[in-house]
């Protein structure tokens, strides 16, 4: 069987026993454009009918200087045919499949209002048989002029799935030679580029608007290399944010999905790269729609607090555009929900997911579950989960960038409050402290107070050279004293076991902090070493151990 996404021109396609060509006659540089609209090089007749109001006369692109300006057109077209549309319960009962009310979409969204491509041949119809033919798949508007193109079968039928089974579907070859089409005027401007591009695999129109409605009437006839043209063409234009969200707003059958794909991964990352940084760019990026908040959030780039911030976000944002509970609920547990990297978020986050009505809790329990056993697996398994991963789209194993680094924590009551809190840093993250940098760890919390760890890169207290510090914080909360032992620890080679490296004690307020300038004792360059022993396979392990006093 041929492939629906190729044409047989191209060289990728597989051709049907019955309509082999040779491989000299298959490039897709064949360029047959001295056969366009020629009576000598052409088998049959076209004619093209085009319907439409006078608001419908102008083609799509037509004024439009840019991708949003196109995009705003279709957003009026629509609005004009919503408010036109007729009251179906007012219909006669044989005209209801001619009243389908279009759907409002959003201004960047984009669906193809236009209806399904139909070709007919031409029958001879006399006097009001012809008048009173109705086919409900045709336009019913008033035909408003029509034009008639010498038109090659081979060549068409080569290039297009729907043009081939046309011309292949018990056709006469004697007598019916006359095929119809039945276009919107808005159409007309994008099919006449498509069929000339038929012949000669190049267009005439180079802005984006254009490209766009070409590319829209490729897939409707489904010329796949005119498609991977337009694509191409549209990924050398500048991008801007509306570009790329109209891109990934295109329909997506399964046609579109492979012939534009590196147009929206082009998008996409476009998107990641100029939204990574969500907090900065929040109030922008919440009037995104879906597609949009996706691209964004699949970034392992993405520069943000902590996870935990990611989603407060996603539920703000689910929150504005769908107020709707179960609609909410459908988006998030469908779409959203594998972007956010539960195993990354702080164990207090995740009692809150649990009890979060804008999850279904069934779905925001095995979330949880599995964010929590992640947590507690040995290191070895957690790096078999991200490498399964490492092709996948959500990539929920694998850590971002975050300002606050994820920690591990152990909490006993019993028999005074105390947490275990676990840090662990990569090698490079402590390169790039030098020479004066700093990397804080998310928020956990003992007797009901947030504490932060921090790791910096400082000068010793004589200030003679540079040294890794490691310091003990109180998140600010009004007038409150707090008193606290503390001890940290980190593995060291031979034995990789935790060893204490400083202890003490210390009555904190609101905004302090308390440490050791030069943890390990060694001057920054000897910490760094290769052979540094307090890198374990280039993780530095860190403990620290705070207890409340009693």
């Amino acid at each position: 069987m041929k492939d629906p996404n190729t044409d047989l021109f191209d060289p990728r396609a597989t051709i049907d026993s019955d309509y082999v060509l040779s491989a000299s006659t298959s490039s897709r540089d064949s360029d047959f454009g001295f056969a366009f609209d020629d009576s000598n090089f052409s088998d049959r007749l076209l004619r093209i009918e085009i319907v439409g109001g006078s608001d419908e006369t102008e083609p799509e692109f037509g004024g439009c200087s840019s991708v949003l300006d196109w995009a705003r057109r279709k957003r009026r077209k629509e609005e004009k045919k919503t408010e036109n549309a007729l009251d179906i319960s007012k219909c006669p009962q044989q005209q209801v499949l001619t009243c389908d009310q279009p759907d409002m979409v959003d201004v960047l969204s984009f669906e193809n209002p236009d209806e399904e491509p139909v070709a007919m041949i031409e029958e001879s119809l006399s006097g009001d048989e012809g008048a009173n033919t109705n086919d409900l798949n045709l336009d019913s508007s008033t035909v408003m002029r029509v034009k008639t193109l010498h038109i090659s079968s081979p060549i068409l039928a080569a290039k297009s799935p729907f043009f081939y089974k046309l011309f292949s579907n018990g056709m006469k070859e004697s007598d019916e030679r006359l095929v119809t089409l039945r276009i919107n005027a808005s159409e007309e401007a994008a099919l006449m580029e498509l069929l000339n591009f038929m012949y000669s695999n190049s267009l005439s129109v180079t802005t984006a608007p254009a490209l766009l409605d070409v590319l829209m009437a490729a897939d409707k006839y489904e010329v796949s290399s005119c498609m991977r043209y337009c694509s191409r063409q549209l990924r050398t234009s500048p991008m801007t944010p509306e570009s790329a969200l109209l891109f990934l707003e295109l329909p997506s059958s399964v046609l579109m999905a492979e012939a534009v794909q590196s147009l929206t991964d082009a998008a996409k990352q476009y998107l990641s790269a100029r939204y990574k940084d969500i907090t900065k760019h929040q109030e922008e990026i919440l009037l995104f729609p879906l597609s949009g908040i996706e691209a964004i959030l699949s970034s392992n780039d993405l520069q943000v607090a902590s996870e935990d911030a990611v989603f407060d976000f996603v539920l703000k944002w689910a929150r504005a555009h769908y107020p709707l509970l179960e609609e909410r609920r459908e988006v998030l547990g469908t779409r959203l929900a594998q972007f956010i990297r539960f195993p990354f978020m702080s164990c207090r986050k995740l009692k809150k997911v649990l009890t979060c009505i804008d999850f279904d809790h069934e779905a925001a329990s095995k979330l949880v579950l599995e964010a929590l056993f992640f947590k507690a697996d040995v290191p070895h398994r957690q790096r078999a989960l991200i490498t399964d991963e490492s092709t996948s789209s959500n990539h929920r194993f694998i850590e971002r960038t975050y300002k606050y680094r994820p920690v591990k924590i152990i909490e006993l009551e019993l028999p005074r409050q105390q947490c275990v809190v676990y840090l662990d840093l990569k090698r490079e993250e402590c390169t790039n402290l030098f020479p004066s940098g700093r990397i804080y760890s998310q928020a956990f919390h003992l007797g009901g107070q947030g504490f932060f760890l921090s790791a910096h890169c400082n000068m010793d207290q004589q200030s003679s050279f540079h040294c890794f510090g490691l310091f003990l914080g109180m998140q600010e909360k009004g007038s409150v004293s707090f008193a606290v032992d503390y001890e940290f620890s980190a593995r060291s080679k031979p034995s990789e076991e935790f060893l204490s490296k400083y202890k003490g004690n210390y009555t904190f307020t609101g905004g302090k902090a308390v440490g050791y300038r030069n943890l390990f004792g060694v001057p920054w360059t000897s910490f760094m070493a290769e052979d540094s022993v307090h890198f374990i396979n280039g993780i530095l392990h860190l403990k620290a151990e705070l207890t409340i006093k009693s």
